[in-house]
């Protein structure tokens, strides 16, 4: 299958042509960018502003084109020995996520809730084939009208499961024939998610939840969230709120979430900490998650307190609103089993209002010397330096850390300097997006023929940073303004890097790239990695997986872009075509021998 650029040079040129005469072409787009190279240079020094700009602009876009001509033109004089392209998966493969295979993990002798929790041990040697979407498959649409309206066809998730859902969720939400339609803030009724989340603020002591940012809550963890309705409000305050949910074969409330546009990631409290780094979010939130929090002796509320800042907050919005008894028996049904626990923890009860509970944490570490008693021990230093899907501790982490800092005292600004941010990576960032940006957002449509929306309307807004660093491109992104999030994934064999991520207030997750990511299929719009192949950590596991993988939770039409060293790209083209993606190398002209390889993954249609 070649890509439409290719069979374009084909066609003129025939399948290959004289190597003189590739030569002098080459020599003639040379001359021609020498000549309005010069030629512009001296216009610029000469003509007013306007003009120029133009003349700039003109002289800027022959020369892209004339590199992206050479590139073709090599390509083809070359030959272009074509890699083996990877067959197609079959249709009972569509939503596959690895490590979550209940079945096997039954068989495996996994019980008592831990056959959802995430085995990558038990994965069995699967077909090297590439998943297509399901016949009903269309491209989202942008954000931020695909916020409100996604396709039905585009999530496992039948009507019975639909209008089984809960009560509040049905306000929420409409099946209509291909679509679901997420209804506006605009009309809900008084307890909806705007008035939910106005009531939280109150019950914290603030005016409206648009002073929770003032008040250090910037990132939330969103235990079972529905659909994302929560999340999408807290966005619109710019509170990053990251959705977390056990894996579901069908209604997945994180591939609903994802669609929508908004951040979500496969997890669980079962029986191994999450994939977060202790001291890691300003609130965490459940309502109605089903979990049962004094289980395992408190285990599940001690993860909470590890994740939780100091001064952070739990909240619990319990279901037995739907029980009998009086508002005062519902409230000694939640705090009997907890009250212990919450002490133990130096928690303290903010406030409860109808069914729903805000503890704080403690953000004075001397709290936990003057407890009555301690039957909770606090952890050892080092206990908890690496939380990579480790089991559960029974102990109290993070009171040694240095990031000990109640959330509500904590800078507003970037804990790195502007030194620092250049020698981590956000000015190279800088540096290149400038040349993709033309074929990525809509600002510049991607597709011939397609009306071009006005910004903010994005054809990307689900971006991975599968090996991030200190987030340089999240930081690079927003400061050019577009509507988009970043999941910055830190390789869990690297430098951890995710606690200052975090800190500054944006989404990531530690992962090992060796396994699979803890996502359905076709979930983010645009992949991005800077020296991950080269890295030594990647020869333990081949290549080539990590490009199907990549390709299994990447959109069609969707973006890969990697940085890298030469020989690293030039192995990486070649994947690139085994897993159809059509790809160019750019030569980034820095003065080191870093290349870009800017892939698109088509949209393979049955």
């Amino acid at each position: 299958m070649r890509s439409s650029w290719f069979n374009k040079l084909y066609i003129i040129i025939g399948p290959k042509p004289p190597l003189s005469w590739l030569i002098l072409s080459l020599l003639s787009l040379v001359a021609l960018i020498t000549v309005l190279g010069s030629s512009s240079s001296n216009t610029i020094d000469s003509a007013p502003p306007n003009p120029a700009s133009l003349i700039y602009t003109t002289y800027r876009r022959i020369k892209e084109q004339a590199a992206v001509d050479y590139l073709d033109l090599r390509s083809v004089s070359n030959g272009g020995t074509r890699q083996k392209e990877l067959d197609l998966c079959g249709k009972e493969m569509e939503n596959f996520v690895p490590c979550h295979n209940v079945t096997a993990n039954l068989l495996s002798g996994f019980k008592e809730g831990e056959e959802f929790d995430r085995h990558c041990e038990q994965l069995r040697e699967v077909e090297r084939c590439l998943i297509r979407p399901p016949k009903e498959y269309k491209i989202p649409l942008r954000w931020p009208s695909g916020r409100d309206i996604i396709w039905s066809g585009n999530v496992k998730i039948t009507k019975d499961q639909f209008l089984s859902s809960g009560s509040m969720t049905k306000r929420l939400m409409l099946l209509e024939e291909n679509q679901i339609a997420f209804h506006s803030e605009d009309g809900l009724i008084f307890d909806g998610v705007k008035d939910y989340s106005r009531q939280l603020a109150e019950m914290i002591g603030l005016g409206s939840d648009s002073e929770l940012p003032q008040a250090g809550v910037r990132t939330i963890l969103d235990i079972d969230c529905g659909f994302g309705s929560f999340g999408a409000h807290l966005l619109s305050l710019k509170i990053m709120a990251v959705c977390m949910a056990a894996y579901e074969a069908t209604g997945s409330q994180v591939q609903l979430s994802l669609e929508r546009g908004l951040p979500a990631i496969i997890g669980n409290f079962i029986a191994r900490q999450l994939p977060y780094p202790s001291l890691s979010y300003d609130m965490v939130h459940c309502a109605q998650c089903g979990i049962i929090w004094d289980e395992k002796d408190g285990m599940f509320l001690i993860e909470v307190d590890r994740v939780l800042k100091p001064g952070g907050y739990f909240v619990l919005t319990s279901p037995t609103s739907r029980s009998q008894g009086s508002s005062r028996e519902k409230k000694r049904s939640i705090l009997n089993p907890m009250e212990e626990l919450t002490q133990q923890l130096c928690w303290t009860l903010l406030a409860q209002q109808d069914e729903t509970f805000i503890w704080q944490k403690t953000a004075d570490v001397d709290c936990y010397a003057s407890r009555k008693q301690r039957a909770i021990q606090l952890c050892k230093e080092g206990d908890d330096a690496q939380s990579y899907y480790q089991p559960l501790v029974p102990c109290i982490s993070g009171t040694s850390s240095k990031r000990w800092i109640a959330i509500q005292n904590r800078s507003s600004g970037s804990e790195l300097s502007l030194y620092e941010l250049k020698i981590h990576g956000k000015s190279a960032v800088k540096n290149y997006w400038s040349l993709l940006t033309p074929l990525i957002f809509s600002d510049h449509p991607k597709r011939p023929g397609d009306e071009d929306p006005l910004p903010p309307y994005n054809m990307i807004r689900n971006v991975m940073d599968i090996n991030t660093n200190y987030g340089g491109l999240n930081a690079a992104l927003l400061d050019e303004k577009k509507s988009v999030w970043v999941m910055n994934v830190v390789p869990a064999r690297t430098s951890n890097a995710l606690p200052l991520i975090l800190d500054r207030g944006f989404a990531g997750v530690m992962h090992d790239w060796c396994e699979p990511f803890p996502t359905y299929p076709r979930t983010y719009d645009m992949l991005h990695a800077n020296g991950l192949l080269s890295h030594p950590s990647s020869e333990r596991c081949s290549m080539k997986d990590l490009f199907l993988e990549m390709d299994r939770i990447l959109r069609p039409e969707g973006w890969v872009i990697l940085s890298d060293t030469m020989g690293a790209i030039e192995m990486a083209r070649t994947l690139a075509t085994q897993v159809r993606w059509e790809a160019r190398v750019i030569d980034l002209q820095n003065g080191s021998d870093q290349q870009l390889l800017v892939c698109q993954k088509p949209f393979l249609k049955k």
